[in-house]
């Protein structure tokens, strides 16, 4: 079925009496009619195919025109922990789109972009609409960054919270509380599951064991317990906190001291719900808030069993 554009471009002129004007309006219909023609060519030449290893020096290439601060190896973690598409042209990717799940009812969605050339187009609802379908039946959480919020929208998707990023070289050295964070080992893997489990209502064993391999953990552990883990390693520009998994915010404190202690003197990004409690203290140590981003959810949300909170997110994709 022919655009309205179209159409009238076709019908341009079969008036028997011509009106004023109609010269030129026809003019401009056709001209509008021939740039629909020339976007749909370039539709054409742009195909959809699943995200595979050879796409992530693309990927790293569209993240870094949106300044996005992934490395290679950022990109690398994530399809290894997830599966996603990609919209290429002439070989080139001009779009990505990822999702992780977490058991059969849940997932995260992130690394949703478009090159700046080809936006306009679709492409983003074209991607979007590949993920819904692959993720289908599970509820779908992500943080959204305010132009894409419609695009969201529009496949009911729902605010639910915002995430405020804090990052920056802290200003002083900062120590937890004697004895009440240390290490973690291999033996604490099962605690942190269980306190993983009851702060989010997700199951994300295999995150936890990627980001593990790849970082260090901290348990808070009180009266022989485990009651808090954080995992700090390096990403993007520098080193990120997170998850933080707590209690209090105190203690989600201590564990982020903790690796602050051992990190030393370095870039560090947390990204922290707006209601952590946290920003203030973030801000006054020097990791200012550069961005915020809305959490959003397509379904039911997955809910906490407490007492256990989630205080920091491992990044804004993974959630």
């Amino acid at each position: 079925m022919l655009s309205d554009a179209r159409y009238a471009a076709g019908h341009a002129g079969s008036s028997d009496c011509p009106r004023p004007g109609q010269p030129r309006t026809r003019r401009l219909l056709i001209m509008k009619t021939a740039a629909y023609q020339a976007e749909d060519r370039v539709a054409e030449d742009v195909v959809l195919v699943p995200f595979a290893t050879s796409h992530l020096e693309g990927a790293l290439k569209l993240s870094q025109e949106m300044s996005w601060p992934y490395r290679l190896e950022d990109w690398d973690v994530a399809l290894q922990l997830g599966q996603g598409f990609v919209l290429e042209r002439a070989g080139t990717v001009i779009g990505t789109a990822a999702w992780w799940p977490y058991g059969e009812t849940h997932a995260s969605a992130g690394m949703i972009i478009v090159a700046k050339d080809a936006q306009g187009r679709r492409y983003g609802a074209r991607l979007m609409d590949a993920l819904l379908t692959s993720a289908y039946s599970r509820s779908i959480a992500l943080n959204s960054t305010a132009e894409g919020i419609m695009l969201y929208r529009r496949r009911g998707f729902v605010p639910i919270g915002v995430i405020h990023q804090h990052q920056g070289i802290p200003r002083e050295r900062h120590e937890p509380p004697p004895g009440l964070v240390r290490a973690m080992t291999a033996s604490d893997f099962v605690a942190i599951m269980r306190l993983d489990r009851d702060a989010t209502g997700l199951e994300r064993r295999q995150m936890l064991e990627k980001l593990l391999q790849n970082g260090d953990g901290y348990v808070l552990q009180r009266n022989g317990m485990v009651r808090g883990y954080a995992v700090c390693r390096l990403f993007g520009r520098g080193h990120v906190i997170g998850p933080v998994v707590a209690e209090t915010a105190t203690d989600a404190r201590a564990l982020i001291e903790a690796a602050l202690a051992r990190l030393g003197s370095v870039f560090v990004r947390i990204d922290t719900s707006a209601t952590s409690q946290l920003g203030e203290w973030l801000q006054g140590i020097g990791l200012e808030r550069v961005g915020d981003a809305t959490t959003m959810v397509l379904g039911t949300p997955a809910s906490s069993r407490g007492p256990a909170r989630v205080f920091a997110i491992p990044n804004q994709s993974f959630g």
